[in-house]
């Protein structure tokens, strides 16, 4: 058979072979690529087509055999790789080590700048921080109730004041 002839009827197949590989892949861009790398495999191995024989069973086979083998290709590969988003098999093993480096980095620098604190803020905030209740600061520095709950007001804003004014710096866009 010659080029001319096997390329005639490669062409009368065309539309067939295209909604045969649609059929087997269910999506469009899959199916095209289906269609070349037939079309890729047919021409390559014409030679090997014998005069006389179903040429469009010849066709289809090579077709259905490369989308075959394509598909045992992505379930071995669906094996080893996970694609879920969280990552959960990834990170299932029994020694996960956690990079905690950036939550190191900013908890030093928040106990710098509490430490920065005057005492008389700093103390009862810390004490606040660590559990005791209002009444149990007020006991312990024999301070009305109302005063501790300023002192520790104030720690909040003036530390929320210095985190502020030491980010701005970092990140202020000009």
């Amino acid at each position: 058979m010659t080029t001319i002839e096997f390329q005639s009827k490669y062409d009368q197949l065309s539309h067939m072979l295209n909604a045969f590989a649609y059929k087997l892949t269910q999506d469009k861009e899959r199916a095209k690529d289906l269609y070349q790398e037939t079309t890729f495999r047919a021409l390559t191995y014409k030679n090997k087509f014998q005069t006389g024989t179903n040429f469009k069973a010849w066709v289809f086979t090579i077709m259905k055999n490369l989308f075959i083998n394509d598909y045992r290709k992505k379930v071995r590969t669906n094996v080893i790789m996970d694609s879920t988003d969280n990552n959960y098999y990834i990170n299932s093993g029994k020694h996960v080590i956690a990079n905690e480096g950036d939550s190191n980095i900013m908890m030093d620098e928040l106990t710098e700048i509490i430490g920065n604190l005057d005492e008389g803020l700093r103390v009862p905030f810390l004490m606040h921080y660590e559990g005791y209740k209002y009444q149990e600061i007020a006991e312990k520095f024999n301070l009305p109730i109302g005063t501790v709950k300023s002192k520790i007001f104030f720690a909040r804003k003036e530390l929320k004041h210095q985190i502020e004014k030491k980010y701005a710096q970092k990140f202020a866009f000009n």
